[in-house]
């Protein structure tokens, strides 16, 4: 055996031993993150349960909120606009039902910022065609969803800041 070729071999054996170091490296990173995800309770069945739920919920309101308008002979501005937030939405919405079906049965979350993105486009969708369906029956009703989603939303965070914050254990004395 040549030098040139016992060189290019330890070369070879290097690189893939630096490959190796790099994928246990990917491998611990990628279980850490799985390992927190689990003690954060986002991998929970009580998690995928809940967005199941959020998903479902505003398909149905879509679904019935549309029916109104389909036997109108016209409709106006915000009859158009909560036609097409739901028009949006609807398709969205069950994509996502799909995913965290998926999601449930592998028992991780998705990493893709596409379905991040559907996510929140799929719900502000949803919000705007039932502020614009209330809107369409009188704007207070509309103005009244809008401010109380708007409250909604800070007292689930709220909710749900305080439930997942981690917290030492309690002691019993």
């Amino acid at each position: 055996m040549s030098d040139d070729s016992g060189h290019e071999h330890a070369r070879v054996a290097d690189e893939a031993r630096q490959r190796a170091r790099e994928s246990e490296v990917r491998a611990r990173a990628e279980a850490e993150r799985t390992a927190a995800l689990t003690q954060t309770g986002e991998m929970t069945g009580e998690g995928l349960r809940q967005r199941g739920v959020i998903y479902g919920g505003l398909i149905a309101i879509a679904v019935v909120m549309v029916q109104g308008f389909l036997e109108a002979g016209s409709l106006d501005v915000s009859a158009r606009v909560s036609t097409i937030a739901f028009a949006v939405a609807i398709p969205l919405l069950a994509a996502l039902v799909m995913i965290n079906q998926q999601e449930a049965f592998r028992g991780r979350r998705t990493t893709s910022v596409s379905v991040t993105l559907a996510q929140a486009i799929a719900q502000l969708a949803a919000f705007v065609g039932i502020v614009a369906g209330f809107w369409d029956i009188t704007w207070v009703a509309g103005v009244t969803f809008l401010v109380a989603g708007i409250v909604a939303v800070g007292v689930h965070s709220a909710g749900f800041w305080r439930v997942e914050s981690p917290r030492p254990p309690a002691t019993t004395e």
